[in-house]
């Protein structure tokens, strides 16, 4: 059964590969880091509004669940059985999402790309407070994307291969009676070339 769609797909290998360029160029103070930052933030604001005009299964609304039923389904008490995200993942979605969208806006700060848009007096201009908070953030992204992989583990132990589905987009071992939308590519495409075109119109001062 198809539950993933393309720019889902696309989305998460290319902020993989962004996140482990910018994590070496940050740790080792080589390469293009601010590019590297540029891109994962354009790639992160596609992302937030796809998942409010995407695919069903791309949509906050569709795999949010209560704490509650988080807790639950980590205790076992709950089981999963429609598509997408489970109750944990879906929260590691967003938790991941607030990080990233977090550690571009200090990143576009420490940058001055932002300065154009603030205040001469505003805390975006401590350089000490967004140094701590980069590298906070970096230590937290870090720690989920390690937690990420363990989960990822141990569903493929217990024979359920989420790589694999968000390579080809379907969970062949999966059934479900409900009927799952998705959205075109030419939507995407458009959504992902509008923000490429806003982010270099609000910061191209920056640029230059």
């Amino acid at each position: 059964m198809k539950i993933w769609d393309l720019p889902t797909r696309l989305y998460h290998w290319l902020q993989a590969l962004l996140f482990a360029l910018l994590a070496l160029s940050g740790f080792l103070g080589t390469g293009p880091h601010e590019w590297f930052g540029l891109a994962l933030a354009t790639l992160v604001t596609w992302r937030v509004l796809w998942g409010f005009f995407g695919s069903e299964t791309s949509r906050f609304h569709q795999f949010l669940r209560s704490p509650k039923t988080v807790i639950s389904y980590l205790k076992g008490e709950h089981s999963h059985h429609g598509v997408g995200h489970n109750p944990a993942g879906g929260w590691m979605v967003i938790t991941l999402l607030s990080l990233i969208l977090a550690q571009c806006f200090v990143g576009l700060s420490m940058g001055g790309y932002l300065d154009p848009y603030v205040h001469d007096d505003s805390l975006l201009y401590d350089m000490d407070l967004l140094i701590f908070l980069h590298a906070t953030f970096a230590y937290l992204l870090l720690a989920c994307v390690v937690l990420h992989l363990s989960a990822i583990t141990i569903y493929n132990l217990r024979g359920k291969s989420l790589v694999k589905a968000m390579f080809t987009g379907k969970q062949p071992k999966l059934v479900s009676t409900v009927r799952v939308f998705f959205r075109s590519n030419a939507r995407a495409g458009f959504l992902l070339a509008t923000i490429g075109g806003l982010v270099s119109v609000f910061l191209y001062p920056s640029f230059t």
